[in-house]
């Protein structure tokens, strides 16, 4: 073979050598740029998923709305409201009951019903103030949205000093536990002619608007972490007093304690 035919085969293995090169380098980009493009896709789909969940969490959160108490609410967070007088001159400092309530509660109508003129009595007298804590167990348990509207519309009634009033009523036309009535603002507007000077264009809006759902939902909330399972929950000055079988309250033996509590 001559000298020249050796260089021309030469060279041609080598320019196949260099495009051998060449293409394992351009296959080397190409699976370079492919994942880069993959990763690029997934971050992006990533920072997709991030910025629907951050919308969704700042949706929730508005969702629930500002925590506007009801005007004169008190207690930590502002999340009680509180019925009776102060005493009288020369008269003990009143006791307090707490009670846990849900306004679509079978149970607590029952306590209402039993109760309601003795808390009345106990209360106009100087003896008694009552915290009232409203939560949405029903509205858990049951579905609907009744125990918040409802709660609400008393938060309404507190704005305008009716309350107690509109409180009595709610309990007093408490529909079936599985019927969600007062998720109907209407039917709470309604019932807020059955106490006088309270169906006003403010009460209707603040009903309307759902004003004091946030704080409706902060109540029920602290309710779920404060230990209690259930409504009603009643707690003369801290001591639990109602739903033992074996130590049933009766108005008379309520009268007794708070008198008993005054007196020590």
């Amino acid at each position: 073979m001559s000298q020249k035919n050796r260089e021309g085969k030469r060279s041609a293995r080598e320019r196949l050598q260099e495009q051998r090169e060449k293409d394992r380098a351009r296959d080397k980009r190409k699976r370079t740029m492919a994942a880069v493009g993959a990763v690029v896709v997934v971050l992006g789909v990533a920072t997709g998923v991030g910025l629907f969940a951050s919308k969704a969490k700042e949706d929730s959160g508005k969702s629930g709305g500002a925590v506007e108490a009801p005007r004169g609410a008190v207690g930590k967070g502002r999340l009680v409201i509180e019925t009776g007088r102060d005493a009288k001159p020369g008269r003990p400092t009143p006791s307090t009951l707490t009670v846990y309530e849900d306004f679509r509660c079978p149970g607590c109508k029952q306590f209402e019903d039993a109760f309601r003129t003795t808390l009345h009595q106990l209360q106009d007298s100087g003896r008694l103030k009552v915290q009232y804590h409203l939560v949405t167990i029903i509205d858990g348990n049951m579905g609907g949205i009744g125990s918040l509207h409802a709660a609400n519309a008393a938060g309404c009634a507190q704005d305008a000093g009716k309350f107690r009033a509109y409180h009595d009523v709610l309990y007093q036309h408490q529909p079936d536990e599985t019927r969600d009535t007062y998720a109907d603002k209407k039917r709470l507007i309604k019932l807020a002619g059955k106490v006088p000077a309270l169906d006003t264009p403010a009460f209707r809006a603040c009903v309307k608007d759902g004003r004091h759902d946030g704080w409706v939902k902060k109540s029920s909330e602290t309710f779920n972490r404060s230990g209690f399972a259930s409504t009603p929950t009643v707690l003369l000055n801290g001591k639990s007093v109602y739903g033992d079988p074996n130590k049933p309250l009766s108005p008379d033996k309520l009268k007794r304690m708070v008198a008993a509590e005054g007196r020590g």
